[in-house]
């Protein structure tokens, strides 16, 4: 299908647009409209909140009357089911749109095809495939989801240049420069989850919360108003009662493979999950098949080198982002991942997905490629 120059800049827009709802949509995806009639654009909107409008609503209410017999360019295939709001599909046939432009085609299964089905049987031209690649990258958490039942998992892990997450007696705060650490409030902030194993807590009585002041955001509060889920796995039970994340705000989720302690059934904000483990502890194909469950789309692992060396053993991980420190912390500081590897042959190749100064420090973006076992 060919796609005019025009139709490139509405679609451009539109995810522009979508992109404002980065922090905010979970764990419905984000999206973004574009309303245009003739080569003026007539209105704009896009998903800012789970439970309120979606994208095409937003747009055809600020467009009013004028959304007749315009071209609607959105992100993603607008829905054709009811949710917690009415069909999209449905709004956009009911304005007497023209014509509706799609960056990509929805995963969900409710949906997929059957709203461009529902708008071609009113009558309404359309077209799909627009800048399809830019379109997924808005929301590779909810595409994840939607077509394996599991989340996206990213690890990120702050480093020395050689390398190392702390000095041998544990000693790690703070690596990197503040900068790097408002980065990472902002990773968390698009995460639905956060997870880390009981070792960080017991060493470092860690929160994993989004804090306002250090996101450093115009809309910083109303984030902050959704903690992600913080998930911390336990297979021996050895959460601390006292554990400072368990009075903050938000949820955490204990996952063991002990029975829940008395301590929790007090405790509004914290459930205790017990699974089956495995040799390694925690089974996690299983934890994110049961996250998955829960509408987690982007899964956060901000923990230490044996449990971030686990997912990557396991091929579980879809990206890595690393904040490199220019400084060296020596041979007997403890490693990034710890790893099993000891062949040339075993070695895990990265895709370099991008680099940046984040102040001082240098923050990656890693894709593994993981081999196939055939």
């Amino acid at each position: 299908m060919s796609w005019s120059a025009a139709d490139h800049t509405y679609m451009a827009r539109a995810i522009e647009l979508a992109w404002r709802g980065l922090y905010t949509t979970e764990p419905n995806p984000r999206v973004g409209c574009v309303l245009v009639k003739g080569d003026r654009i007539v209105a704009e909107g896009y998903h800012q909140k789970a439970g309120e409008g979606h994208a095409e609503v937003n747009a055809l209410r600020a467009a009013g009357s004028e959304a007749k017999d315009c071209t609607a360019y959105v992100t993603l295939e607008p829905c054709s089911h009811f949710g917690k709001t009415p069909p999209c599909a449905d709004a956009l046939i009911k304005a007497q749109v023209s014509e509706v432009v799609i960056g990509m085609v929805d995963p969900n299964p409710q949906v997929s095809g059957n709203g461009i089905r529902k708008l071609e049987a009113a009558g309404i031209k359309v077209r799909s495939g627009l800048m399809e690649p830019q379109a997924r990258e808005l929301n590779p958490g909810f595409i994840k989801r939607m077509e394996t039942g599991r989340p996206f998992v990213r690890i990120k892990m702050a480093t020395s240049l050689d390398g190392r997450t702390a000095m041998a007696s544990g000693e790690s705060q703070w690596i990197t420069g503040p900068l790097a650490r408002q980065d990472v409030q902002r990773l968390r902030a698009r995460s639905s989850a956060i997870v880390t194993g009981v070792g960080s807590i017991l060493k470092d009585d860690s929160s994993l919360n989004l804090r306002a002041a250090e996101l450093n955001l115009a809309n910083a509060e109303k984030i902050v108003a959704r903690q992600p889920l913080r998930v911390v796995l336990d297979s021996a039970g050895r959460m601390p009662e006292q554990a400072k994340m368990l009075t903050l705000p938000g949820q955490t989720l204990i996952v063991s493979c002990q029975p829940q302690p008395a301590f929790v059934d007090g405790l509004d904000n914290v459930e205790w999950l017990q699974q089956d483990g495995n040799d390694q502890g925690i089974d996690l194909p299983a934890l994110l098949d049961a996250l998955g469950q829960r509408g987690v789309n982007e899964l956060l692992v901000e923990t230490g080198a044996t449990l971030a060396g686990a997912f990557i053993e396991a091929q579980l991980v879809d990206e890595l982002v690393i904040y490199q420190a220019m400084k060296l912390m020596g041979s007997e500081g403890l490693p990034m991942f710890r790893l099993p590897l000891d062949k040339m042959s075993q070695q895990i190749e990265l895709k370099l997905l991008d680099q940046r100064m984040v102040g001082s420090d240098l923050k990656l973006t890693l894709q593994p490629v993981y081999k196939s076992e055939d």
